[in-house]
C-alpha cells in the first residue's frame, strides 16, 4: 500500500518537470553513470546509506512521539477526562470518580468510563529481576479498550490475580506469553493471555492489562509512600458520545458545568488530547531538536556524497563534455545531462535506501517495543528530500563544466 501510494504521489509531484529534463539527452545521461558498472552500483550505495540515515533519524523521531499517544487512540471514547494537574499520562494524578457520574448526564453523552494505571515492579521469572511496568485497569463491563486480543479473553480476566501481558514488551522483563507465573509488586500474578500495545515514556518496560477489581488487590494500600487507591478515584475518563453527537459542542458544555478540578478535551483534531500529549512531548523534551539536527545532517552528507559522485564523472569526461560544447552545445543542454544523471541516483538509490529502512523498522519495533510507521507521507516527504539532495549536487558539479573553455581542452 505504502509503495503503490509512494508511486502515485511520485509522478503527480514530479510528472511535468520530467517530461522536460528528460527531453532530448536521456541516453547519454545514463550511459554516463552505467558505463562503469562497479562505480555505478557504489554511487548508488552511497545515495541509499544518506537515505538510510534520514529514514532511521526521522523513523527514531516518530517513532517516539506516536508510541506516546498509542493507548490514547485504542480507547474507546470521543472524549477524555483527566486531573488538570496532569500535564501529560506520565503523571500519576487521579480525580474525583464522581465527575464520571455528573458526565453520563449531558446530553449527547452515551457513557462514561473509569479507567486506572498504576506503574509496579514485575519479576522477571527467570532473572528474578524486577522491573517497572505499567498496569491498565477497567470494570470489565466496560467497553475501555475495544482491541480484539483484550475483548477476546475477558473471561479469564476475571479471574482473582490475573493478567494479560503487552507482548511487545521489552526482552528485560522476561516471557510475555501466557502461562507466565511471577510477581506484581511483590504479589503473585498469574498472565493469561497477550496483546499487542508497545512502549512508551510512561510504559517504560511494558504494559499489563486487569479488571479494576484485580487492580486494587494490587495497588490499593502500597504502604505510606504511595497514595491508597479505591473505587473513589480514576486516572483517565472516556466518554463515549452519542451516534451524531456533535464533539465540540458536548466537550464546550461540560468545561463551563464541571468543576475546574478536572480537564475534559476531545481525544482526537487540534486541541484534542492526543494532540496535547504530542506537543508536550515535542516541546518539553530535546528529541525533536536532536533527530531533526541528525536528519540535516544526513542531508548534508548526501549532497557531498552525489557532489563527489557526479564530479568525479564530470572531470572523468571533462574531455568529451567540452567536445559537446566546441560543437555548439549550450550550458542549458550540459547543465540537462548531469541533472539527469542527478535523478537516476536519487531515484534509484531511495529505492534501496527505502527497503533496508523498512527491515530496519521492523526490526527496531520488534526490539524496542516502539510503534515505527512507514507512513506514505513520510515517505513521501523523504522522497523529495533525496530528489533536491541529488539536483543540489548536481547543479553544484556542473559548474565546472559550464566553466569549461573547449580552447583550454584541446590546447587550442
Amino acid at each position: 500500500m505504502v509503495g503503490e501510494s509512494f508511486l502515485r504521489s511520485f509522478r503527480n509531484l514530479f510528472n511535468l518537470p520530467l517530461r522536460r529534463l528528460f527531453r532530448g539527452s536521456v541516453p547519454l545521461a545514463w550511459l554516463n553513470l552505467t558505463h562503469d558498472r562497479r562505480r555505478f552500483v557504489t554511487s548508488l550505495g552511497g545515495v541509499a546509506f544518506a537515505v538510510l540515515l534520514m529514514f532511521v533519524f526521522t523513523g527514531f523521531m516518530n517513532a517516539l512521539y506516536d508510541s506516546q499517544v498509542q493507548l490514547l487512540s485504542k480507547l474507546n471514547g470521543e472524549v477524555i477526562v483527566v486531573n488538570r494537574l496532569k500535564t501529560n499520562m506520565f503523571v500519576p494524578r487521579s480525580f474525583a470518580r464522581r465527575r464520571l457520574y455528573q458526565i453520563r448526564s449531558f446530553d449527547g453523552v452515551a457513557d462514561a468510563y473509569p479507567m486506572y494505571i498504576s506503574e509496579g515492579n514485575w519479576k522477571n521469572p527467570v532473572t528474578k529481576k524486577s522491573f517497572s511496568v505499567r498496569t491498565l485497569a477497567f470494570n470489565l463491563g466496560d467497553p475501555v479498550l475495544l482491541m480484539p486480543e483484550i475483548t477476546s479473553q475477558m473471561a479469564a480476566l476475571q479471574i482473582p490475580n490475573t493478567a494479560l501481558m503487552d507482548s511487545r514488551s521489552r526482552a528485560e522483563i522476561g516471557p510475555s506469553e501466557s502461562g507466565v507465573v511471577s510477581e506484581l509488586v511483590d504479589k503473585t500474578l498469574h498472565i493469561v493471555g497477550t496483546f499487542d500495545l508497545g512502549t512508551d515514556f510512561a510504559s517504560g518496560n511494558g504494559n499489563l492489562v486487569m479488571s479494576d477489581v484485580n487492580f486494587l488487590r494490587y495497588f490499593a494500600d502500597r504502604g505510606p509512600e504511595e497514595d491508597k487507591r479505591s473505587f473513589a478515584t480514576a486516572d483517565v475518563g472516556v466518554v463515549k458520545l452519542e451516534p451524531g453527537a456533535d464533539a465540540a459542542k458536548v466537550v464546550a458544555a461540560l468545561q463551563a458545568a464541571l468543576p475546574k478540578d478536572v480537564l475534559v478535551l476531545p481525544k482526537a483534531g487540534p486541541g484534542g488530547f492526543v494532540d496535547r500529549e504530542r506537543t508536550y512531548w515535542q516541546e518539553n523534551t530535546s528529541i525533536g531538536f536532536v533527530f531533526s539536527l541528525l536528519t540535516a545532517m544526513s542531508f548534508v552528507v548526501g549532497i557531498i556524497l552525489v557532489y563527489q559522485i557526479l564530479y568525479t564523472d564530470v572531470a572523468d569526461h571533462w574531455a568529451e563534455y567540452a567536445t559537446l560544447k566546441a560543437m555548439g552545445y549550450t550550458n542549458a543542454y550540459l547543465l540537462k545531462v548531469v541533472l539527469q544523471e542527478a535523478l537516476f541516483l536519487s531515484v534509484l538509490g531511495f529505492v534501496p535506501g527505502f527497503a533496508i529502512s523498512y527491515l530496519l523498522y521492523t526490526g527496531a519495533a520488534n526490539a524496542t517495543g516502539l510503534f515505527f510507521q512507514m507512513t506514505q507521507q513520510r515517505v513521501t516527504n523523504l522522497f523529495a528530500a533525496t530528489f533536491v539532495m541529488c539536483i543540489v549536487s548536481g547543479a553544484i558539479a556542473v559548474r565546472k563544466v559550464q566553466k569549461t573553455d573547449p580552447a583550454e581542452v584541446f590546447g587550442g
